[in-house]
């Protein structure tokens, strides 16, 4: 935090519940003196509290008192028409302060029901630089749980639309001069080409901005709770100097991934080079804006069934042309595990056919036969993960394979139980079953900051050839056909579907390689592996020479 900014940060988790809970609470009555907005009554007696959700006059006059003590800049009087005053007050706090946010403007809308849109225009000040800054924006009015009073349902949002709980305004000279982050060929990457790039751009200047030669701008910004994350820039009053960064990306593979992950809700995919780890493309198509790429922790389905198959040949206890039954059933500690619906069963198939058919059993099966951490060593030891020690560049997560006994022992081996990945670890996980090295994922060069990867042993020159074959033999003719179907070169592929508790659809994951590009993908509640994640990797994958 920079000298002379002072942050306010909105209220807590505990805070923001109670307030859902009041929300709902319409039928609780207490007596209340006097009446309510004036209504005259019959009788001497105390008024008749009001319940039920607030009339439209109620809406339209706390909103309109709401707006005016907001435009007056009295921080207390403005919180005083919300359910959580205290909360409100340090941020409106800020708004005026800290932000340095005057001749502040608000227009209301037509009321909806107890929603009020509105539009705010303004002027941000600071150093004797100013800037105009217009947005719009939108609130709901409740009834109090106790006072009955009608009340602005306060979130954060409702100062601004960007901001969430933990988060605050600033207004100064940038904690990070600006960068011009370039792809591996000189190609200029900015979040209106890139629009996913958005939050990794923010994070680049963060962490390398004062290397890359720039100087600080004077920006009006969103601070996070997290100190670890990078502001988030809303109006910029006077432009620093960016500095340029070279990033491992490649703008054709980016522009692919964008448009790939727009046609499903909730999809993430990550394209590495598998020679050198480097990674080639990020994108998110999310409501929230999470980097779930990188950060996602989400069971992978059977994508995992490429670590758990070269366990099963690494541990001795089949072959690719091994044995690997497949029959409709099998339990294991009173839990039933099945495959697919109308998967037919095959009690002499191979490991090589029930990997391209995804099959279920079979790798349960060998349950009995795995020790409670066989698949958590391969995981750590030769693919790299579940060692919280990736430094890629930005936040990632590394992947997690814990030795869970029990039901989950079989579970894990078809990526359910406790395995949890994201895409950037499956992308790597590819890339490590295809050239056989664990090359940690980076997303800018180690030559910037000097900072050790993460290392592991990598594979063996036969099971390599022998997962080869598998993913290509599924990829050609198994599951991922469909999705691969017209890609040439050298390709392979693995589909999933992870089940989570609660959602009606599974989610789909996919992860493919062709030529010196490996990729993976998930889509929250997108279905079987092949319906959603496999033509987003496949759109990406065919950018690869």
């Amino acid at each position: 935090m920079r000298k002379g900014v002072k942050a306010a940060v909105i209220g807590g988790v505990f805070a923001v519940m109670i307030g859902g809970a009041g929300y709902g609470t319409y039928n609780f009555v207490s007596a209340l003196n006097g009446n309510v907005n004036g209504d005259s009554v019959g009788g001497s007696g105390p008024a008749p509290v009001r319940t039920g959700p607030p009339s439209r006059g109620e809406v339209k006059e706390t909103s309109a008192k709401f707006f005016a003590a907001w435009e007056k800049d009295e921080p207390a009087e403005a919180a005083s028409y919300t359910n959580f005053p205290d909360a409100a007050e340090q941020l409106l706090t800020a708004y005026g302060h800290d932000a340095h946010i005057t001749k502040v403007k608000i227009t209301p809308g037509t009321v909806s029901g107890a929603t009020v849109p509105f539009s705010v225009k303004a002027t941000v000040s600071y150093g004797g630089k100013s800037k105009p800054l217009a947005y719009a924006g939108r609130l709901s009015i409740v009834r109090g749980v106790s006072t009955h009073q009608p009340l602005v349902d306060w979130e954060p949002s409702v100062l601004h639309p960007d901001l969430v709980k933990g988060d605050t305004l600033v207004t100064g000279e940038s904690p990070s001069p600006p960068i011009e982050a370039v792809d591996r060929n000189n190609t200029v990457l900015t979040k209106d080409d890139y629009p996913s790039l958005g939050p990794i751009l923010d994070e680049l200047r963060a962490k390398y901005g004062d290397k890359a030669g720039g100087e600080p701008a004077v920006e009006l910004s969103i601070r996070h709770e997290d100190s670890g994350a990078a502001d988030t820039p809303l109006v910029t009053l006077a432009k620093g100097r960016p500095g340029k960064l070279r990033t491992t990306l490649s703008a054709s593979a980016q522009a692919a991934a964008e448009q790939a992950v727009q046609r499903y809700a909730e999809s993430s995919v990550v394209a590495v080079k598998p020679s050198t780890g480097e990674v080639l493309a990020v994108a998110n198509h999310r409501a929230d804006g999470f980097n779930a790429a990188f950060l996602g922790r989400l069971a992978p389905g059977s994508t995992m069934k490429i670590i758990s198959a070269a366990t099963l040949i690494d541990t001795g206890l089949t072959t690719a042309a091994g044995p690997a039954p497949c029959p409709n059933e099998a339990v294991w500690q009173s839990q039933t595990f099945h495959n697919l619906k109308n998967m037919a069963p095959n009690e002499r198939a191979t490991l090589s056919e029930s990997f391209a058919r995804s099959c279920n059993t079979a790798f349960v099966k060998y349950a009995d036969d795995v020790q409670v951490d066989s698949l958590t060593k391969e995981a750590e030891e030769r693919f790299g993960l579940g060692r919280d020690n990736w430094k890629v560049g930005i936040p990632s997560f590394d992947g997690s394979v814990p030795a869970s006994g029990g039901p989950d022992t079989a579970a894990n081996l078809i990526g359910q139980g406790q395995v949890q990945m994201s895409p950037l670890n499956m992308a790597s996980v590819t890339a490590t079953a295809m050239t056989g090295a664990f090359r940690q994922p980076v997303i800018v060069s180690t030559r910037l900051d000097g900072r050790p990867l993460a290392q592991a042993r990598g594979l063996s020159a036969s099971t390599v050839a022998q997962l080869r074959q598998m993913m290509n033999r599924t990829a050609v003719s198994g599951t991922a056909a469909p999705a691969m179907s017209g890609l040439g070169g050298s390709i392979g592929a693995k589909t999933g579907s992870a089940e989570v508790d609660g959602q009606a659809k599974s989610n789909s994951w996919f992860t493919g390689y062709r030529n010196d590009m490996a990729a993976a993908a998930v889509t929250q509640e997108g279905g079987h592996g092949g319906d959603a994640a496999g033509p987003i990797v496949a759109s990406v994958l065919r950018t690869a020479s």
